[in-house]
């Protein structure tokens, strides 16, 4: 007589690539929904062009209009020197020692509007200014 093996012993261990297809799956939603959760520039701001990016570009920063006005999160500033003030004071009680402002210039603001804001940024005590624009497209 002939002894044949049962069905169950000769099924091959099943591959985990269900698990590996969630784990993928769960990463692709988290950085989707990290990446949305920084705040969007103010809209009413066209980037400065540069040959090649030397600022940072980071939302959260003072925004000059092409008209001059200040606003920090959408929201009207009144003056830059209060607003370093405050934000140098932040970084502060946030525990970061550098005293830097990251600084969002409209693409058609004046050159002397821009120099006098920067002057009352570090007059308020900042020592580094960083100005945010977009890198120039190779055409």
């Amino acid at each position: 007589m002939i002894k044949l093996e049962s069905p169950t012993s000769l099924r091959k261990p099943q591959e985990p690539t269900i698990a590996l297809i969630n784990i993928v799956f769960l990463m692709l939603i988290f950085f989707l929904i990290a990446g949305t959760l920084a705040p969007p520039l103010d809209p009413d701001v066209t980037l400065m062009d540069l040959e090649s990016k030397q600022g940072e570009q980071m939302p959260d920063a003072l925004a000059i209009l092409s008209d001059g006005r200040l606003t920090y999160r959408g929201q009207p500033v009144s003056d830059a020197g209060v607003y370093a003030q405050a934000a140098l004071k932040r970084s502060a009680e946030a525990g970061q020692s550098n005293k830097t402002i990251r600084l969002i210039p409209d693409r058609n603001l004046s050159a002397a509007r821009l120099l006098e804001t920067t002057a009352k940024l570090q007059a308020a005590g900042a020592e580094k200014i960083l100005l945010v624009a977009e890198k120039r497209q190779p055409q």
